[in-house]
């Protein structure tokens, strides 16, 4: 299974899994700036699924890159399940997402010369922890690929080479998983299967997972939307469908390329 049942109804177990206060990143030179956060603040209950969505350029992935520990944020804090990201040092900040977070990227990122069952305990390893591959069977089971487990990625399907990235995320027991548009690479009948599996880990076994997509489809299976735009929050929808999201997308689109030309107009471009 992806763990311990979160509780009575698949109910998750109450708490903040992740916060950020005020949190900005600007990247290049004071007289070439790029905000890519412009004081983010929120907060995701534990067991809760949250897609993120927003134009190119919004700063989708930045805000999953500062929230991750991926990269450093100029300016205000980032918690996960409680405890601070903090400047600690590279090592430390590692050891810290080994033991609490978990990834799924679009490019599945596995290693080519590794079973699917030395891929799936490759992050128990690298934390130095001990290797269950009774539990790593159990979680790779669940996900569809209990006879796969001798498989090379090559032997094996883009969705399938997928679920082998999410049962690697999940073996380790995270408190939170990012995923940056874990569908993106699949066909609509895969996406729809890795899509599902995601819903199951956050439902029945109290994963919290935040998702960065651009696909309405993707973003229906979450529990709400957060529509980022330069950088800003600007916008949450519960009980999202993809006919709503499509259309809000649309909108902010082009509210945002209002604005842009507006600015150029304004600066006499």
């Amino acid at each position: 299974m992806f763990g311990h049942k979160a509780g009575p109804g698949g109910t998750a177990p109450s708490g903040e899994a992740l916060r950020l206060e005020g949190v900005r990143k600007v990247y290049g030179a004071e007289d070439n700036r790029v905000v890519a956060l412009d004081g983010v603040s929120l907060s995701l209950p534990t067991g809760s699924f949250t897609a993120v969505m927003g134009p190119s350029g919004s700063g989708k992935s930045t805000l999953l890159q500062c929230a991750a520990g991926l990269d450093k944020p100029s300016a205000g804090r980032v918690l996960v399940d409680g405890a601070e990201l903090s400047g600690d040092g590279e090592a430390a900040l590692t050891k810290f997402r080994r033991e609490r977070i978990g990834f799924v990227f679009q490019q599945f990122n596995l290693l080519p010369t590794l079973t699917v069952l030395q891929n799936v305990t490759l992050p128990l390893k690298l934390a130095g922890r001990r290797v269950d591959k009774d539990r790593a069977r159990e979680i790779l089971g669940r996900v569809g690929l209990g006879d796969r487990l001798g498989h090379l990625p090559a032997e094996l399907s883009g969705g399938q080479q997928q679920r082998v990235a999410i049962a690697r995320a999940l073996v380790t027991e995270p408190r939170i998983l990012f995923g940056d548009e874990p569908t993106g690479a699949l066909d609509s009948r895969s996406a729809r299967d890795v899509l599902g599996l995601l819903q199951e880990a956050v439902r029945v076994y109290g994963r919290t997972l935040v998702m960065v997509t651009h696909d309405p489809v993707a973003a229906a299976h979450a529990d709400a939307v957060l529509y980022l735009a330069d950088g800003r929050i600007v916008g949450h929808q519960s009980a999202p469908t993809a006919e709503a999201v499509a259309e809000r997308m649309t909108r902010l689109a082009d509210e945002v390329e209002r604005q842009r030309t507006s600015g150029r107009t304004q600066a006499g471009v």
